[in-house]
């Protein structure tokens, strides 16, 4: 029929899926409480976000940001290190703003996540029982007390938009909260550390690579579960497992 949008399904699994139809985004969660902390961060963010078009129950749907994805877990980045420092600046800006009225989650209550995830990757042998407790051991450095800032918490580099050496706009705010600045950092980055000194110098100072490199394993030892239950493959080239492997 002419003239009808296709439906591109964006992601799917049993707790949520983003479908597309033509320049609008409709994300169907089925935890109304992700979607409740989405719109009002949107709201909240001094960064350029998705335009909220409407809300229902279980369902958002936003307008599309214009520009391509920073890049994506696995593959190279082919942004300019301006894009990269501009990235940068926009999360500064973010971690500068005032903080949001709900908080994240403890250090003790990461790390107790922390602990079971490592202890169910050795136990069904996903991995190596020394390539996780090595990158335990690295992971160890980001569970110190810290001075919580307005985070994302889930800045994958597929949720930066840029056009040409601006950043258009950030998506996906479901999981913001007050947290740890170096942690959106290492997220953008994760798989892609090549890429580190641009986004600093974005950024600007008060960073400890220690506790990036740490967050880089303590992300992908957490999420491996996770995509693997839910249908993705940490082993691709580049992903967890690789940014695990890189640690050794």
């Amino acid at each position: 029929m002419a003239g009808v949008e296709e439906v591109e399904v964006v992601v799917a699994h049993s707790e949520r899926a983003t479908l597309r139809v033509g320049d609008v985004f409709l994300k169907v969660d089925a935890d109304q409480a992700r979607i409740d902390v989405e719109v009002e961060a949107l709201g909240m963010a001094p960064i350029p976000t998705p335009e909220v078009l409407w809300r229902k129950p279980h369902v958002l749907a936003l307008a599309a940001v214009p520009g391509t994805a920073l890049g994506r877990l696995g593959e190279p980045s082919t942004a300019s290190p301006a894009a990269w420092a501009a990235a940068g600046a926009a999360v500064r800006m973010l971690h500068d703003a005032p903080l949001p009225p709900w908080s994240g989650r403890s250090v003790d209550e990461i790390a107790a996540h922390l602990d079971g995830e490592c202890e169910w990757l050795i136990t069904n042998g996903v991995l190596p029982a020394d390539l996780v407790t090595r990158n335990r051991e690295i992971a160890e450095a980001a569970l110190r007390p810290w001075t919580p800032v307005f985070t994302h918490g889930d800045l994958q580099i597929s949720h930066v938009f840029v056009d040409g050496d601006n950043v258009t706009g950030v998506i996906d705010w479901s999981e913001a909260s007050q947290g740890d600045a170096m942690y959106d950092l290492a997220s953008l980055t994760l798989g892609h550390e090549e890429h580190l000194d641009d986004l600093l110098a974005g950024y600007g100072t008060d960073i400890d690579l220690d506790v990036i490199r740490a967050w880089w394993s303590l992300r992908s030892l957490r999420a491996s579960r996770w995509l693997v239950e839910h249908g993705f493959d940490p082993s691709s080239p580049g992903c967890e497992f690789d940014v695990l492997r890189s640690r050794m």
